[in-house]
């Protein structure tokens, strides 16, 4: 991408977020994101010592994957950025396609998508390197399909006559009540690390050549 072209699509997504700050703060009241619940929810002692293995895990793992644009510093940010927002997102969109979500919420759950999984890799490397990415894409659509795992993985709860499922299918979410039963969910977050280890043995490889 020429730097012309790069200049507009910061200009156009810049826009976008500007656009999804201000959705945000006149639906503040409505935003679960934003309320006490969510983060009750997102601090379940399981869901963070996985976030902290994940995140120490991508930052150690970054200098030997083979990609020059992955360091520590990105690696970082952007767990910490989808730790916050992964689960919040993924469960607004879920709702929003089935009409039980505004899609003013649905516009700000998708741009912190967006934002947490490629524009904010995007502006890091431009301001490093003085240039854009060439693998923007490639890392939209594979930081893509991390952040929607990460979202799907940390909204397992157990539901009292359910069983283990997504905690955005509960039309409580986010403010489930805890059973005392998170060992159930933490065991079904083991298909989610399985495929993010099959997403990061190519860079690996790579690296090993």
């Amino acid at each position: 991408m020429s730097r012309s072209w790069a200049l507009a699509y910061v200009a156009v997504w810049s826009s976008i977020c500007v656009a999804a700050v201000v959705t945000a703060i006149r639906y503040r009241h409505g935003l679960a994101v934003l309320r006490r619940p969510y983060w009750r929810y997102l601090s379940s002692p399981w869901k963070l010592a996985t976030f902290r293995v994940a995140a120490g895990f991508f930052v150690i793992a970054a200098p030997y994957t083979g990609d020059p644009t992955w360091d520590r510093v990105d690696a970082g940010f952007m767990s910490v950025l989808t730790y916050l927002t992964a689960p919040w997102s993924v469960g607004v969109l879920y709702l929003a396609i089935r009409r039980k979500a505004q899609w003013a919420h649905a516009f700000v759950a998708g741009c912190a998508w967006l934002f947490s999984a490629s524009w904010s890799y995007d502006l890091y490397i431009f301001l490093r390197d003085g240039f854009f990415p060439a693998s923007w894409l490639g890392n939209l659509i594979a930081s893509s399909v991390l952040y929607a795992a990460a979202g799907l993985m940390w909204n397992l709860a157990h539901v009292a006559g359910r069983g283990v499922v997504f905690g955005f299918m509960d039309p409580r979410w986010p403010s489930l009540p805890s059973e005392g039963r998170e060992g159930r969910a933490a065991a079904f977050a083991l298909v989610f690390v399985v495929l993010v280890a099959a997403m990061m043995v190519p860079f690996f490889l790579e690296y090993l050549k």
